[in-house]
C-alpha cells in the first residue's frame, strides 16, 4: 500500500492532471497570462520551444508538440502529487 500511495496514484493522477491542464490551457491560452499558462501547463510552454522545426508534416510536427507537452505535464503533477503523498504518509 506505502507504494501504491507514493509512485503509483501519483503517476496516473500526474497523467490525468496534465492531459486535462493541457487541454484546458490550449484554447484558453490567448486569454490568459503567460505565467498563469506556465503554471497551469509548463508542458505547452516547453513544447513550444522544443518542438523540431524540420519541414515535415502537420501531423508529424503535432504530434512530437503533443508527446512533449503531455510529458512534461504529467511530470510536473506527478512531482506535486508525490509531494502531497510524501507529506500524507509523513504524518501517518
Amino acid at each position: 500500500m506505502h507504494i501504491f500511495l507514493r509512485f503509483a496514484l501519483p503517476a496516473c493522477l500526474g497523467l490525468v492532471a496534465g492531459v486535462v491542464a493541457l487541454a484546458y490551457a490550449v484554447p484558453n491560452e490567448s486569454s490568459l497570462s503567460t505565467p498563469l499558462v506556465s503554471l497551469i501547463s509548463p508542458g505547452l510552454k516547453v513544447a513550444e520551444l522544443t518542438t523540431p522545426s524540420r519541414h515535415e508534416s502537420l501531423a508529424t510536427t503535432f504530434g512530437w508538440f503533443l508527446r512533449i507537452a503531455i510529458v512534461v505535464n504529467a511530470a510536473f503533477y506527478f512531482a506535486v502529487f508525490a509531494g502531497f503523498a510524501q507529506l500524507v504518509t509523513r504524518r501517518r
